[in-house]
This record gives structure tokens, sequence and C-alpha cells, in this order.
């Protein structure tokens, strides 16, 4: 059961300004196909819903079982969004702001016994700071894959939770940050370099990639906001933080970028970020003419996916979590 706290607006924040909490997470969700047709309920959420009150909620599942084909022993979730006025570290730097927690996290995970792991935990930190706090310094710091097995074999894998880098300058919005951009790119061409890639992956990651380099181009244009995204609205990109997996001694086993395929099984994918732009229109521009209230603030939005499969055969259907999603927009004084 989602938690979505509706409540009146809190004060405090500096210089009038007023931030709008965005979280979610669940454990687990999707469907099967065959040899049964089931939805797979998103266990677990929460959600914080474009909300200004600082905010906590969680949620426990216990032992759970779909159909003796997936299980888990328990998990949990949790969304937090709370205002640090004041937060000075070690080093004198400042900290101030909104901050917003995401987390979902699985154990004694079993899929077909042929995934096994033994906790995974995904998990996004925000900070808007107080001042050209549009876009957050994000962090990935919690997640994490514990034991991860394929057919009882140790998943060897290695995680870069930095690859977002700090904020970009000026508060520029990651599609604007060459650094950024570059990062995605080396990312991409490290996969693309890899002998063993299916066509249809290096057919995706090239397209990927052109779509980087048209970003960087119309971000030096500062047209990036405009553009749209294929099928209309804003710029959207997927990146993992698995920076690769080593191979796995089993027949018909094969792993490339961040994906596992096992033949007669299906595709895993780890640690799949998707970073995009959203308008939001604020409901609280209480007093404002119809003209201010067209007026939408952008905010980045990360969802991380820990665990995404594709089960081919015997079943097949899909399973995704666990899953957390962070964002948040503010603006001026009412």
């Amino acid at each position: 059961m989602a938690a979505n706290p509706k409540s009146p607006i809190t004060s405090g924040a500096a210089q009038g300004q007023y931030h709008m909490y965005h979280a979610e997470a669940y454990i687990l969700r999707g469907e099967i196909e065959h040899p049964i047709k089931q939805p797979i309920q998103e266990y677990g959420r929460v959600v914080l819903e474009q909300t200004r009150r600082e905010s906590l909620i969680t949620q426990s599942v216990g032992e759970t079982n779909i159909e003796g084909l997936i299980s888990f022993r328990r998990g949990h979730t949790r969304v937090a969004g709370t205002h640090v006025q004041q937060k000075v570290d070690v080093f004198g730097q400042d900290h101030s702001g909104w901050a917003t927690l995401s987390t979902a996290a699985i154990e004694g995970y079993n899929v077909e016994d042929i995934i096994t792991a033994d906790r995974v935990v995904a998990q996004i930190s925000t900070q808007h700071p107080e001042t050209n706090g549009n876009v957050p310094q994000v962090s990935f710091i919690g997640t994490r894959f514990d034991n991860l097995r394929v057919g009882g074999y140790p998943v060897e894998l290695e995680i870069d939770l930095g690859i977002l880098g700090q904020k970009p300058a000026n508060d520029c919005h990651y599609f604007q940050d060459a650094d950024f951009l570059d990062r995605m790119k080396r990312r991409l061409d490290d996969f693309v370099d890899h002998d063993d890639l299916p066509e249809s992956i290096e057919t995706k990651y090239g397209a990927q990639i052109a779509y980087i380099d048209d970003l960087k181009k119309r971000a030096k244009e500062e047209a990036v906001e405009v553009m749209p995204n294929g099928a209309g609205g804003y710029p959207t990109m997927t990146f993992t933080v698995v920076k690769k997996i080593k191979p796995i001694p089993l027949p018909g086993v094969r792993t490339f970028s961040n994906h596992i395929f096992i033949e007669n099984f299906g595709t895993v994918t780890l640690g799949e970020v998707e970073v995009g732009v959203k308008k939001e229109h604020s409901p609280l521009l209480l007093g404002k003419s119809n003209d201010s209230q067209t007026e939408a603030s952008g905010s980045n939005y990360f969802t991380l996916d820990m665990l995404k499969m594709r089960l081919g055969c015997p079943a097949s259907g899909t399973a995704n979590g666990p899953t957390a999603n962070a964002n948040g927009s503010q603006g001026p004084s009412i």
C-alpha cells in the first residue's frame, strides 16, 4: 500500500524559497506471462508526491512467494524529505538545503533457483542547495549487490557509485553539463568495444552515443530544454552504475556491459539508471496570475533499477526491482 502525505505548507525556507519533495521506491514489480498470466504487484511501494512537508515513510514486506517462480524472504522501502537549514561538514562545506532519500531493499531473492541474492539495495539521495538549487547533487551510496549469483556461481562486478560526479556548475541540468555527457559517452564507448556484444545492443549503444553528441551540441547552443527526445517532451538518458561484470563460467551464460544473458532463462540488466527532466506546474503558486502559473520549473529526476529481468523460457515475463526514484523542484516565495 502506498503512502502519500498531503499536508500544509512548511515554513522557514531561506529567502522565501520553497521545495517540492518527490520520491518513490518499491521492492518488486512486473508480470508473469507464461505458463500463467499474472501481474506482479508493486510490493512495498511508498511515495512522496509533490509535497512540501518534511516526511519519512517506510514499509516492510515479509516472506513472499509468487507462484513458486519468484520469492524473497523480506524487503523494505523508505522515502524521506527534509529541510536542513544549517549543516557544515568538517571541511567547512555548506550542506544546507533540501535533502531527499529513496531506498528499496530485497533480501533472500530467488528467481527460478537461477538468480539468487542475499541482499540487493537501490538507494538514491539528492540534495538541492538553498541557492542555485534547481539541480541536485546526487549520491548512490548504499546501493549494492550482496552475494548475487547465477546458477550458484558468484557474479563478480565493479560498481561506480560516483559516475555522476559533482553537481553541474551554474545550476545547469545534467544534460547541459559537458563533463557529465563526456563520462556517459566514455562508458558507452567502453561497452561498444566489447568483442561479444550482441548486434541489437551495439545498435542501441550507437544510437545513445549519437544522442549524447547531439546533446553536447545543443548544450553549447543552450537549447537542450526545448529539444524533443524522439517521442516529444524533454531529454532522457539511461546509464548504469555497473562498470563491468566478469565472465561467469557456466555454459550458455554470457556477460556484456551491465547485462547477463542466460540461455533458456532470459536477460538480466543490472544497476540501470534513467535521468531526465520534468517540467512541474506547482499547485502552490497561490495568488499568482494565470500567466505566472503557466511557468513550470524544470527538475532532473533519477530512477535506479537494480535488477531488470526479461524472462524467456520456460517461464516468461518481467521482474524489476528493487527500484528507487528521487527528484524535486523549488521556486520563489509565494
